[in-house]
Order: structure tokens, then C-alpha cells, then sequence
């Protein structure tokens, strides 16, 4: 059976500064029409920094749709003109003040998939242990900290972490170190 939607018409119905929100009317599969809401995201990246003594840095960012402070690795929107890696390198320097290198990719992570089409970028890298300055945008306010990397992989299994793409790279970073893939 094609399980395909088709779009009949589409509206933008919001645009905010993040959220820019659409109406489609799709035909289904079966020849009946239905209404998909859906957020249009320009995607993101995170990554797994890793020190010289394999810790992760990682960040608290107070999350208001949760109205609480999560710890994350960290991540970012993708801003046009970039590269994902770009991205990624220029977002943990922002956040963190570490430089990276060694950089690979954990692949890509879709967590929203019933209503935003985001994909996220995840990656994992070595970080050079003398630390600059963090550079956060005007309105971004984040602590860092050092987490044990089995630390964090336990805090992921315990629901200590909460956040999904940081479970993801996680433990998708546990399995190529461990298998020696990286």
C-alpha cells in the first residue's frame, strides 16, 4: 500500500520569529482529504564534546515551554550560509568557549516528526582543554558544566536527562567509542 499524502494546497497560517506555522489539505492514500498542521524549521545541530579526561561538556539552559532548566550538550538553530558543521563548530565555541576538533558525525535526528519538519544535526568531537569566554546571543543565558561521559550515559538511562536529542547523540556516541569506531 503507498502510504504517500499528497498536498493539495498550502498556507502559511503563522510566522513568528521561530515557529512559522503551515495548513495543507493532503489527499490520503485511501482518496479522502484531511488537514496537516505543521511547523516549518530551518533544522539544527548539537554535538557531544568530549575532553582530553572524557567528560562531555554540557550545557543548563532554562527551557520556558517546560518551565524548568534542562541539561543538554549543545545545540543550536542552522543559520543560512552555514554548513552544518560550521554550525556545530561555531555553536560550541558560542555556548561552551571550547574549541573542537576531530569531528564526526553522529548522523541526523528527527524528534518532532507528527508536526515540525526540524532535523537536527548531530556531531561528535574531541575539545582542546584551555576554554575562551562563552559568546551567547543577547538572550540566551546557559551555565556549562562537565559531566563523566558514563555519568551522563547513567543520567540518560535513569531519565536524569530528559532532553531527546541529547539521549540520542549520547548514547549513539557510547556505542562508537565502545566499538572503537571512533
Amino acid at each position: 500500500m503507498n502510504l504517500e499524502e499528497k498536498t493539495i494546497s498550502s498556507e502559511q497560517v503563522y510566522d513568528g520569529v521561530l515557529l512559522k506555522i503551515y495548513r495543507d489539505e493532503v489527499l490520503l492514500p485511501d482518496g479522502n482529504t484531511s488537514v496537516r498542521e505543521y511547523n516549518k524549521h530551518n533544522g539544527a545541530v548539537c554535538v557531544v564534546p568530549i575532553t582530553s579526561d572524557n567528560h562531555i561538556l554540557m550545557v543548563r539552559q532554562y527551557r520556558y515551554s517546560f518551565r524548568q532548566t534542562l541539561l543538554e550538550i549543545p545545540a543550536g538553530k542552522l543559520e543560512k550560509g552555514e554548513t552544518p558543521l560550521e554550525n556545530c563548530k561555531r555553536e560550541l565555541k558560542e555556548e561552551t568557549g571550547a574549541d573542537g576538533y576531530s569531528f564526526m558525525t553522529l548522523g541526523s535526528y528527527i524528534g518532532l516528526c507528527a508536526y515540525s519538519d526540524e532535523l537536527v544535526h548531530m556531531y561528535i568531537c574531541r575539545v582542546t582543554d584551555d576554554y575562551g569566554e562563552q559568546s551567547l546571543d543577547e538572550d540566551e543565558f546557559v551555565t556549562v558544566e562537565k559531566i563523566p561521559f558514563d555519568k551522563a550515559v547513567e543520567m540518560v538511562l535513569n531519565n536524569q536527562i530528559a532532553d531527546g536529542k541529547t539521549q540520542v547523540a549520547i548514547l549513539k556516541a557510547k556505542y562508537l567509542l565502545d566499538s572503537g569506531k571512533i
